[in-house]
């Protein structure tokens, strides 16, 4: 297997957290997200979407994050995506949701704006006008987030035993670190996400990702 993907992406990160937690082995490749080669070739032409990650298995190829861990879960018949008809389909919520409510705004809306030139608005008030909409949306996600999937007794997103769904959430929620998101308002998920921190793999993925944050700290962002 071959893992084209970035170190700091959100939905890099997750995949390669997973395949390092269950001793998974891939050839990995870095696309600088940064230099934009995610938009050259070789690799445009490999994923239409010009975006990271892709999985190749011996010559099938498979992009998007979430649909990357189910694979993997499959194939390699690991715990982390139940079999029961019902408990699948709970990883399956928390994966859509995650992936459609909540990094809709969280990312798109109030992170990604303040961190990337090319997600700019065109104007100060509209640019400002996007943040702040996606930082008031997020909250209300962020509480769905504590109070209704984590909740005050669960370990993890669908109950007390780690699924696939919490190696995806994890890196989509920390992008708020860098930021400088302080989650103390949200208790359920600061323990979960702490929960999520004490896996083994954790420090040697998130390296590079941590070393970007510290990079941005001082920087004057609107945050929670």
């Amino acid at each position: 297997m071959k893992l084209y993907m970035h170190p700091v992406s959100m939905t890099s990160r997750p995949v390669r957290l997973y395949m390092a937690e269950k001793g998974l082995k891939a050839d990995e490749e870095v696309i600088d997200l940064m230099t934009g080669a995610h938009f050259q070739e070789p690799y445009a032409s490999l994923n239409p979407n010009k975006l990271v990650p892709m999985l190749d298995d011996d010559g099938f190829k498979l992009t998007e994050s979430s649909a990357i861990l189910k694979y993997l879960a499959e194939k390699f018949d690991l715990p982390e995506y139940p079999k029961d008809l019902k408990q699948r389909a709970r990883v399956n919520e928390v994966m859509d949701w995650l992936n459609t409510n909540f990094y809709r705004e969280w990312a798109y809306n109030l992170c990604y704006p303040q961190l990337f030139p090319h997600m700019k608005r065109r104007s100060d008030e509209a640019h400002a006008a996007t943040i702040e909409w996606g930082k008031e949306q997020s909250k209300r996600w962020l509480q769905v987030l504590n109070d209704h999937y984590i909740g005050p007794s669960n370990q993890y997103l669908t109950g007390n035993t780690i699924t696939i769904a919490d190696y995806f959430g994890a890196a989509l929620v920390t992008l708020g670190e860098l930021v400088g998101c302080d989650l103390k308002a949200y208790p359920n998920i600061s323990r979960w996400l702490d929960n999520m921190k004490r896996l083994k793999s954790w420090p040697q993925v998130n390296e590079v990702f941590d070393g970007f944050k510290k990079q941005l700290e001082g920087q004057n962002f609107v945050n929670l």
